[in-house]
């Protein structure tokens, strides 16, 4: 009998698409649930081997169908289309598809820091989905990504012109992550949900400072790089607004040595390792 496939939410963009990677590189069948099978990205899933079907995080009933006869689900929602309450509705379409399927084990992505109270709504948000999702009697882990590394592709222009901006002290410790990681680390949960079901796990890759960051970028670009602490103030964003006034705050609480400790066979990327990876190609000759 065929392997089940490990139904991904969400594959054609940067999680997903981690996850997926993850599983084809680890001979894993994967299925894919997309809005739009013709696009680019689906093509190029369909043509590695990837069974796409349409559906959308907002239909319960296409999300049930796609889940059927899977070994596991990998779901991950969003607030930055139409807002946080259309998040929860998002995830509790999931859960309802999930029990409906009778799927043996759904691994969530929320964010580190959504058991804090933050304040921070798209942490609360992901907050309200753990806690349906852990009184829901389904088989589950939730895992927690930090801040990620391509976060800082936002302001590439700005980095390649010699500036890098982020809103902390430049001594501050951020903790990332490298999405390459996050694929690997579910990937690992998926193949081996024993080990995992009922945890909550937050993963972070590295945790250097805007200076070591802004120094970091210098060396891959080839030039000098500095941090420009941005003003709380200036970021209006209510949202994001929160989000840094919590990094600024309690931040982020990884225990990065007993994680990587515990999972060596990720591999763990640094923050020096991806800038090398992401910028060297467009150093100055």
């Amino acid at each position: 009998m065929p392997e089940a496939p490990v139904l991904v939410l969400g594959a054609t963009g940067g999680q997903g698409g981690a996850v997926a990677e993850a599983l084809l590189a680890r001979a894993v069948p994967v299925r894919a649930l997309v809005r739009d099978p013709g696009s680019g990205s689906a093509r190029r899933l369909a043509g590695r081997g990837v069974e796409v079907e349409a559906g959308s995080l907002t239909d319960q009933k296409s999300l049930t169908t796609a889940m059927r006869e899977v070994a596991g689900v990998f779901a991950v929602t969003t607030p930055f289309e139409s807002g946080v309450d259309a998040e929860v509705e998002q995830g509790r379409t999931i859960l309802a598809a999930a029990r409906e399927s009778r799927m043996p084990h759904l691994v969530f992505s929320s964010v580190a820091g959504a058991d804090q109270h933050s304040g921070v709504p798209h942490f609360d948000s992901k907050a309200v989905i753990e806690a349906d999702l852990a009184a829901g009697g389904l088989p589950y882990t939730i895992l927690g990504p930090t801040y990620f590394f391509d976060n800082a592709l936002g302001g590439a222009d700005r980095i390649r012109s010699g500036i890098l901006d982020l809103p902390l002290p430049g001594n501050r410790p951020l903790q990332q992550l490298a999405r390459s990681d996050l694929g690997a680390f579910a990937a690992e949960v998926l193949r081996s949900p024993q080990r995992y079901v009922g945890r909550r796990i937050e993963i972070a890759s590295d945790a250097p400072t805007p200076s070591q960051m802004a120094a970091t970028l210098g060396a891959a670009l080839g030039r000098p790089v500095r941090h420009e602490q941005v003003p709380l103030d200036a970021i209006t964003n209510p949202d994001m607004h929160a989000m840094w006034r919590f990094l600024n705050g309690p931040g982020y609480q990884v225990d990065l040595d007993a994680l990587h400790g515990a999972q060596p066979q990720i591999g763990w990327t640094t923050f020096a390792d991806w800038a090398s990876r992401t910028f060297t190609a467009t150093r100055s000759t």
